[in-house]
């Protein structure tokens, strides 16, 4: 190698050797801020209250909420202190779910946590309080299911067990483990 290639080398090297730890530094930056971005809601809304229709027009549920916050790209929404009321035909009274916490995901699916607490709104069925911990729903569906300790109230009874199913579209619940049934006056 004669003096010439030897000096480009050198000063490409020198180069490279003193732009390499700016290049290592602009980079980093970006992928923890992308990182951070994440776990920041993409908005974020107090005492919040939407009503969501189908493609006839028709009322099919509506939430109102103390707080939400929105993470588009983790796929879900949070809610604090959420109350849901499900729509299953115009010509009944809905049913309202009320919980400490809820999470809905980009599948129209729905977890309740904590103090969960399902209240028909119409006078005339027999089934009148579900409560229980956890809940998950189907707003498709509109199906229910439980595998948390439950207390289902109507109109003189209450029935005990650990978890549950329903169809709010077939008013069919289904208790999946029986533990007491109290009947009163």
């Amino acid at each position: 190698m004669n003096r010439l290639t030897l000096s480009i080398l050198l000063l490409f090297v020198l180069i490279l050797a003193t732009n390499y730890n700016w290049w290592l530094d602009s980079e980093q930056p970006q992928t923890s801020k992308q990182g951070e971005e994440v776990w920041q809601p993409n908005y974020l809304a107090r005492n919040m209250q939407t009503s969501l229709y189908n493609d006839d027009g028709v009322l099919t549920h509506s939430i109102h909420a103390k707080v939400m916050e929105h993470y588009d790209m983790l796929g879900f929404t949070l809610f604090q202190q959420p109350q849901y009321s499900i729509f299953v035909d115009t010509n009944e009274p809905p049913w309202e779910i009320t919980a400490d916490e809820g999470t809905l995901y980009e599948d129209n699916r729905i977890q309740l946590e904590t103090n969960v607490e399902i209240r028909s709104l119409s006078n005339e069925g027999l089934l009148q309080t579900i409560s229980t911990s956890f809940i998950e729903i189907d707003l498709n569906s509109k199906t229910m299911h439980s595998d948390q300790p439950v207390t289902i109230s109507g109109v003189n009874y209450v029935i005990r067990g650990n978890g549950f199913s329903a169809d709010l579209n077939t008013k069919q619940f289904e208790l999946l483990d029986h533990v007491e049934t109290i009947y009163g006056k």
